[in-house]
């Protein structure tokens, strides 16, 4: 690689006591950027340390010396050196004046895009994600000379804060024969890349740092018009892309949609998806994990439809080994998730969201189990939604009253209030498994009311041989009486016994639920305008809630009936 970084002309404009320490330090080579604060010692900071340049403090008179050896600061506080890459940024106070300087050592690397010559080569739009100092203007600035020396296209810079192309009205000869616009102010960089379009035909664009919702639609409108881009952007993956409803438009939008009985059942998901929205504005993404290790997404638009459909990507894995060659991997996916990406564009459905709470994340409502639908399609998507568990045991367990010292007993619940079995089962310390496959079940408990003749239950049951066990109501007593009574125990004294114990935790309980409606107030009602549904409580708990939302100056009702009347908070 050829690396011109002009350092001398850096070094002139600092005071001598710190020029002369840099420019017989062993590491200048790798120096990055010095800075000098007021009142603070001067700094050098290299690529893996950070050490003071001298013992005296930086004054404003050295401030004052260094800052007029530079061009004059733009808006965004950047000023630079005439003719070099470096790049000088202030740092001032309330009153405007500058108390602060980072001097920044800009390079020209050639043979810095080795990793990805041949995706350039192609003609596609190109996005590089990477954290801060990785390297990904240094690799714009080759792709801008590569694409105009060495493919004779017609390439544009739009140089926002004179970093790609270096200080002053003549361009660095880094770039090549590529051409440089400059913005006059940052606000304004959308119109210059659409003037660059519309005055001098140019057949690629370079862009560096694409950070408003403004600048990411005039991207789009660029590649519509058959100009290949070449930019980069805020994030460390495509998937912090997604996430952000301001850049999104990059990787082609993502929006709501809602799916027919047939193809939700076809796709084995629910009715209201997050999909893509439209074609992505760049075709090629590259994550910058390190200086000599990239990945490559080869397809944006299959990739962000995996990321979509809960599926991790394989991207490929390039890196260049100590002598000089490149590697090309695949990044093996990992297990396929179950959940859906879950990103802000939620804002775009109107029904109310819920708030898991094992989960601890915001979900779409479509995504949480419909506590009100019939047992029967409750029932049924059970059967279709959920994963299937393995047990080896599964096939010599009988079918009817298992012991306790036996392998745990299965139980298929079936319009009983999971909450309140798993509540029973963890506080009775019983060997019982809540299975979510009927065809694992040693048993279903279901409410008395759903077994009746000719009923989906009873037709459920009899077709995959497990028997029913009914409940009179779904309260924590008959919970635990029947669940006693299918492991051959003993049944408490009195129903007080039974409640002192659950009342040991209680307070737990109480605390926990406070917690879920401060943080379905504060992420959903708050700050996204939002109705939220919350998890189904007891009256006690449901008035404690009741009483913190009004600390909100927020209304909520209860609605359901119990065991599954719960919380629903309305925004002001």
């Amino acid at each position: 690689m050829l690396i011109t970084d002009d350092l001398k002309k850096l070094l002139n404009i600092l005071p001598q006591e710190i020029r002369q320490k840099l420019e017989h330090h062993p590491q200048r080579d790798g120096l990055v950027e010095v800075v000098m604060d007021l009142g603070r010692r001067p700094e050098a900071r290299f690529r893996n340390k950070a050490e003071y340049l001298s013992e005296t403090t930086v004054t404003h008179e050295q401030l004052n010396d260094c800052i007029a050896q530079v061009s004059s600061f733009g808006g965004d506080n950047r000023a630079g050196i005439e003719q070099t890459l470096h790049r000088i940024s202030a740092i001032r106070n309330r009153t405007g004046e500058i108390i602060g300087l980072t001097c920044r050592v800009g390079r020209a690397v050639e043979g810095t895009i080795q990793l990805i010559h041949d995706l350039v080569e192609k003609g596609q739009s190109i996005l590089m994600l990477g954290r801060p100092g990785v390297g990904k203007t240094t690799a714009l600035r080759e792709i801008a000379r590569v694409l105009a020396d060495e493919l004779h296209k017609r390439v544009v810079i739009i140089d926002t804060s004179n970093e790609i192309a270096g200080d002053g009205d003549v361009p660095h000869p880094a770039i090549g024969r590529a051409r440089r616009m400059q913005v006059a102010h940052p606000e304004l960089q959308h119109q210059v890349m659409i003037e660059a379009v519309e005055n001098h035909m140019p057949e690629v664009i370079v862009i560096d740092e694409i950070g408003t919702e403004l600048e990411a639609l005039a991207a789009r409108t660029i590649a519509e018009r058959g100009v290949q881009l070449v930019g980069t952007a805020h994030g460390n993956q495509l998937e912090n892309l997604i996430k952000n409803p301001t850049l999104s438009d990059l990787v082609g939008g993502i929006q709501s949609v809602t799916l027919g009985d047939e193809e939700a059942r076809r796709r084995r998901c629910q009715k209201t998806v997050l999909e893509r929205k439209a074609s992505p504005t760049f075709e090629i993404a590259v994550e910058m994990v390190e200086r000599q290790r990239w990945g490559v997404h080869e397809s944006v638009a299959e990739t962000v439809d995996s990321l979509l459909r809960g599926q991790q990507p394989s991207p490929q894995v390039r890196t260049v080994t100590d002598d000089g060659q490149v590697t090309i991997t695949r990044q093996a996916p990992t297990r396929p998730s179950r959940r859906r990406l879950v990103t802000s564009t939620q804002t775009l459905t109107t029904r109310p969201t819920v708030l898991q709470q094992r989960a601890g994340r915001i979900l779409p409502f479509s995504q949480v189990p419909n506590q009100n639908a019939v047992p029967e399609e409750r029932e049924r998507q059970r059967l279709l939604d959920e994963p299937t568990e393995q047990n080896q045991h599964f096939n010599n367990v009988a079918q009817q009253g298992v012991s306790k010292d036996q392998v745990p007993l299965h139980i298929y619940p079936y319009g009983v209030s999971r909450h309140q079995l798993e509540q029973v089962i963890q506080r009775l310390n019983l060997p019982v498994v809540l299975t979510r496959d009927i065809d694992h079940a040693h048993g279903v408990v279901a409410l008395s009311c759903h077994a009746k003749d000719q009923s989906r239950l009873q037709h459920v049951a009899k077709s995959h041989q497990v028997p029913i066990h009914l409940i009179e109501a779904s309260t924590i007593s008959e919970i635990a009486r029947t669940l006693r009574q299918l492991l051959n125990m003993q049944e408490a004294s009195t129903n007080d016994e039974l409640e002192n114990r659950f009342d040991q935790n209680g307070h737990e309980d109480e605390l926990e639920a406070l917690e879920e409606a401060r943080l379905a107030v504060e992420q959903v009602v708050l700050s996204r305008k939002q109705p939220v549904e919350l998890l189904p409580r007891s009256a006690k708990v449901r008035k404690m809630q009741h009483e913190l939302v009004e600390h909100y100056h927020l209304q909520a009702n209860s609605f359901g009936e119990d065991p599954n009347c719960r919380l629903r908070i309305y925004p002001a």
